[in-house]
This record gives C-alpha cells, structure tokens and sequence, in this order.
C-alpha cells in the first residue's frame, strides 16, 4: 500500500518558509518528512498541524550538512511512506558580513549547511528518488541583487543552482525534474531577526510589489513543481521575489 503514497522529505521543515511547504505540500497530497535540526517542539507542532488537517507526516531530526544525517531522512522516509517522490532542500541559514570581515566560522557554517547540505540531498534523491520525482532546490534572488554583506551566503546559493542545472542532466531517462527557487525578502526570522522596523521597511520597498514575501507565497511555488502542472519544468531558477530583481 505504502507504494501507491506519493511522499516529500522537507529540510528545515519545522519553521519559516520550511513549515509553510510542508503544510502545502500535505494539503496536495503528500505524506512529509519535516527534517529538523534542534528545534523538535516546533517540529511536532508542524507534523500535529498536518495529522488534524487530515494528512499524513513525521518529524525526522538530523543536520543535514552530515552524510548519515541525510541517509537517515530517506531512511525513515522509505520506512513510513515506501519511497520518496519530492526532495525540498530548503534548510539554510544566513549570517551577513562583508567579504573583508566575515569569520572563518561563518564561512564553513554557511558552506556546510547551505552547500553541502544541499548536495547531501541531492546525491541521496539522485540514488534513491522514485522515478517520476521532483527536486527543489533553494537559492536566493541576492544571487540577482549582489547585496553587500551577503557574500558568502550568496556564494553557497549561487554554486546550488550551478548544481541544479547539472542534477537536471543527470536526472536524463528517469522523467526527475531538478529546480530553484530564489526568494526575495520574506517575513520569517531569518531576515527579520536583529532587524529595525525602518531596515525592513527598506527591504518592502525593494519590490514593485512593495511588501515582504510571506512563507506561504514560497510554498506556493513549491507546489507547483511538485505537483503535475510543473512537470514540464526543469533546470530552472525561480526567482520569487516580487519583481525585485
């Protein structure tokens, strides 16, 4: 029976935008993994959240810049649901500094969460995906918008879509979309957290569209390459920003 369940892993599944697509996605259909690193009340607040709606998930933690950690999540997501459809590598973090006085730490924190994290996922789905499955990637629109300060951070988004686009090719002969999706600004701690009413402010203006994103307007994008509509695309980087850039 668990074969016939189409099923998500989401890293960084337990708050922000992370939480957001893994309720989408639950709601479409899917039976989620919400990965989460520390945060195992938030995580199960989600996975509580997605059961009372009807769906079907479990919280699964790991660090996913660790090999085993990443294994582990397929794991257990094969064990509960039979395989694994959709892989959303969202989980990241965000330090700013310019290039001149970033910290060796920052640096190899950013590169083994942002980067490596996401190629731990994408070397797990492109062994173990299910054919006919969907990867999604996360970037940033700053890889657009060259903010100062966010150097690093955008040098770790900047190599996942160069690695999106060549996952896609190798994907070839097993109908494996592989995609991005670049936010711009959105409310969650991640930008907000240290930040003055009047610096959010700025970041509102930046767009046309002159507001924050807010989590669900991500997960909306999300589900729509995983679901059917979006089957056609691949190895692409959206930018879902608000015409920011």
């Amino acid at each position: 029976m668990n074969d016939s369940i189409k099923s998500a892993i989401v890293t960084g599944g337990s708050r922000g935008i992370g939480a957001a697509i893994a309720a989408r996605l639950a709601a479409d259909g899917f039976a989620v993994t919400v990965n989460y690193a520390g945060n195992a009340k938030a995580a199960g607040e989600i996975v509580a959240a997605i059961e009372k709606a009807g769906g079907r998930a479990i919280a699964v933690q790991g660090d996913v810049s660790e090999p085993a950690a990443m294994r582990k999540l397929f794991d257990e997501t094969e064990k509960a649901f039979g395989g694994v459809d959709v892989l959303v590598n969202n989980a990241g973090i965000l330090t700013t500094a310019t290039l001149g006085d970033e910290s060796d730490e920052a640096f190899d924190r950013m590169i083994a969460i942002n980067l490596k994290g996401t190629f731990n996922g994408l070397r797990e789905a492109s062994k173990r995906m299910r054919d006919g499955g969907r990867v999604i990637n996360f970037s940033t629109s700053v890889v657009g918008t060259k903010l100062e300060s966010y150097g690093v951070y955008t040098a770790t988004k900047a190599a996942v879509e160069a690695m999106t686009g060549i996952l896609a090719k190798e994907m070839r002969g097993r109908n494996i979309t592989v995609n991005a999706v670049a936010p711009g600004p959105v409310a969650t701690e991640l930008l907000t957290a240290g930040r003055t009413p009047e610096m959010l402010a700025m970041f509102a203006k930046g767009a046309p569209l002159e507001r924050l994103g807010q989590p669900d307007d991500i997960a909306r994008v999300v589900s729509f390459l995983a679901g059917p509509e979006g089957g056609w695309i691949n190895a692409q980087v959206i930018r879902a920003n608000g015409g920011l850039v």
